[in-house]
């Protein structure tokens, strides 16, 4: 089988809480094992059975701001009082090689993200059916208290005001199809002219074959 050289992806899925971003992004993620997952930063305490450099690389909010101060983070953000952040390293490693990365990360990252890797990233936004679904979705996880999920609710309305912004976007009621939609864009994203470099190789083999 040819292949042919080319620069990574960086895949930005972002999306409400409880519209399935992250649900989306593992399906992706356990469907294709060349995808590398982005180990965030976060300043919240390790949740039971997550490990350090695993699920998260945890840090104060101290280190938090001195790593972000030193652009050592593509993005980073501070939500209800906590700090999350993509390290900048391992992500231009992996593009540079030719692996994809699928982010889940809301709005501001995706903001932050595009500007720092503006020909790498391809976005997508994930709609829940409706407002009514969502809140039920979020009661259902969690035993939060109201105000809690009220506060949730506003969230959610100000992450999606910025679905504009993204490339694509897919309303998420069936599951499995969303995640078919999605790896579309991953596969289109990949086959684009110009991320494919080796090109150029491929058709000087063509060329010099013709001349023969």
């Amino acid at each position: 089988m040819t292949t042919v050289a080319r620069r990574g992806v960086c895949l930005v899925i972002s999306a409400p809480s409880g519209a399935g971003k992250s649900t989306i992004a593992n399906a992706l993620r356990a469907g294709d094992s060349s995808l590398v997952h982005s180990v965030s930063v976060t300043t919240r305490s390790p949740r039971p059975g997550e490990k350090e450099g695993v699920h998260y690389h945890f840090r104060s909010m101290e280190q938090f701001r001195e790593m972000a101060a030193q652009g050592e983070l593509l993005e980073w953000a501070e939500v209800f009082g906590r700090g999350y952040g993509t390290p900048r390293a391992p992500v231009e490693a992996a593009l540079a090689s030719g692996r994809d990365m699928v982010f889940d990360i809301d709005w501001q990252g995706h903001r932050l993200l595009r500007a720092a890797l503006p020909d790498d990233v391809v976005s997508l936004f994930v709609l829940p059916p409706s407002m009514k679904e969502l809140d039920r979705r979020l009661r259902s996880r969690a035993s939060d208290a109201e105000s809690e999920i009220d506060k949730r609710m506003g969230a959610a309305l100000a992450e999606i005001s910025h679905w504009s912004e993204f490339d694509h976007v897919i309303i998420n009621e069936e599951l499995d199809r969303a995640v078919r939609e999605a790896q579309s864009i991953l596969i289109a994203a990949r086959l684009k002219t110009r991320r494919q470099h080796g090109l150029a190789a491929l058709m000087t083999e063509y060329e010099a074959h013709l001349t023969i």
